[in-house]
């Protein structure tokens, strides 16, 4: 867009999700979704004798994966032309950003547009303090070396299930604790209790509903004691713990008050208008530290969204009733839009088809059939509500559905489009049929 651009960073270019985040926590779950598979080797003809499954290389291998990823950045940096400045930044008045670097100096830049993209950090609860020692936070749980024996993950989110999928796969007893009804809560309820079933076939053990009332941190344990579901205090001692109870934005120490922006009574968040605008003309956040939905391709729609509107060519504001919420353990759940209770409550006359994926033949020659394609329609105009999968390959189904719901395309014409056979996605048009009450395969 012709814009003079520099970049204040005081880790590695890349941020959370390609260092510590989204990119080496798949690559683990690639190395977990092998080690299941392997288990099944004799299945299809293949005889290995004497496996096992070390964690220590598939962590090592995640943190090649990010490294190379962080080299693909510096060379977009390079190709494209804007400035990497190191160190930590501060806004210092208007159209102001003074950056300390590790030996003490400061460089003062000046501009007439400031992004703040600070992102955010593990959530730390009082009765469970993370030390990255036995009890890790999602950092932490990324850079050990062995798997332990016994592990229990305080949380059922994206985060929490997919690392319990990964420390399963590697021979962990892993415990789940959920503090609401059931897990991957902002899920519909039929992706959270198919997730449930599938953890436990697997030997999880999944207690929901359960509080959370003390940690003890032993010689070679800690030990945890909650209150289940039917109120009864429990007593669990493990040799680590995770703690995946969501995530707090870095809006402290960044300038921010300096020029009087305003953050939301709940969370700290920076407040922002649909064009990620600040109240302070100029200063505009985007990401983790913005709030909404804590997602990388969000944030990443949102810094697209908010340069354009800087150079005067925006187009649409993002549209967060259409971002899509992926998990990416074993099987995968996907979905966009509003669930089956939420377009309910919302007062739509709703219309809901389900297919499964054992009906697809993609889906059962590779052994992978578990779960659905679920699609929640207006019965009035076949608008499509919300859409929601559990099974192989989700997190890529759901993109088909984004698409849909942003062209405002009708169940009709998501169904009439041909579809290759035999795929997965063939599963997306039956379930489209399915909402109309005439799916073929099934």
């Amino acid at each position: 867009l012709g814009m003079s651009v520099a970049c204040v960073e005081k880790e590695k270019l890349g941020g959370v999700c390609l260092n510590i985040g989204c990119i080496p926590t798949k690559a683990m779950l690639t190395s977990a979704l092998l080690a299941n598979e392997m288990k099944d080797a004799e299945d299809h003809g293949i005889q290995a004798d004497g496996m096992s499954f070390d964690l220590g290389p598939a962590q090592q291998r995640s943190r090649r994966v990010a490294h190379q990823m962080n080299q693909g950045v510096h060379h977009l940096f390079k190709k494209y032309g804007p400035t990497h400045v190191e160190g930590h930044g501060r806004i210092a008045g208007k159209g102001t950003v003074e950056v300390e670097d590790g030996n003490g100096g400061t460089e003062t830049l000046r501009s007439d547009h400031i992004i703040v993209a600070t992102g955010s950090r593990p959530r730390n609860l009082p009765i469970l303090e993370i030390d990255e020692e036995k009890i890790w936070s999602s950092t932490g749980a990324l850079f050990q070396e062995k798997a332990p024996e016994t592990l229990a993950v305080v949380g059922a989110g994206a985060v929490g299930m997919e690392f319990a999928d990964i420390y399963e796969a590697y021979g962990s007893r892993v415990t789940i604790l959920e503090a609401l009804e059931r897990v991957l809560p902002i899920e519909d309820a039929d992706a959270s209790k198919a997730m449930a079933r599938a953890f436990e076939r697997r030997g999880m053990e999944i207690h929901t509903s359960a509080r959370l009332e003390s940690s003890e941190v032993g010689g070679d344990s800690v030990k945890l004691v909650f209150t289940d579901a039917d109120g009864e205090e429990q007593t669990l001692e493990v040799e680590r713990v995770l703690s995946a109870v969501g995530r707090v934005p870095n809006t402290e120490d960044v300038g921010l008050d300096t020029v009087g922006v305003e953050r939301t009574e709940e969370g700290n968040f920076v407040a922002v208008d649909e064009w990620l605008r600040t109240n302070v003309e100029g200063v505009y956040a985007i990401g983790d530290c913005a709030g909404n939905q804590l997602l990388a391709h969000k944030a990443s729609h949102e810094g697209i969204v908010c340069v354009e509107n800087i150079a005067g060519e925006a187009h649409h504001p993002v549209d967060y009733g259409n971002v899509p919420n992926c998990t990416y353990c074993h099987p995968e759940v996907a979905s966009v839009g509003l669930t089956e209770a939420q377009a309910k409550d919302e007062g739509y006359d709703v219309e809901v088809g389900k297919f499964p994926f054992v009906g697809n033949g993609r889906a059962v020659a590779a052994g992978d059939a578990d779960g659905f394609v679920k699609v929640v329609r207006d019965r009035t105009y076949s608008e499509v509500l919300g859409a929601h999968i559990v099974g192989p390959h989700a997190t890529e189904l759901i993109a088909e559905f984004v698409l849909g719901r942003h062209l405002e395309s009708t169940v009709e014409e998501m169904e009439k489009a041909m579809h290759p056979h035999p795929t997965l996605s063939e599963a997306i048009a039956e379930g489209a049929l399915a909402s109309l009450g005439r799916p073929i395969h099934i």
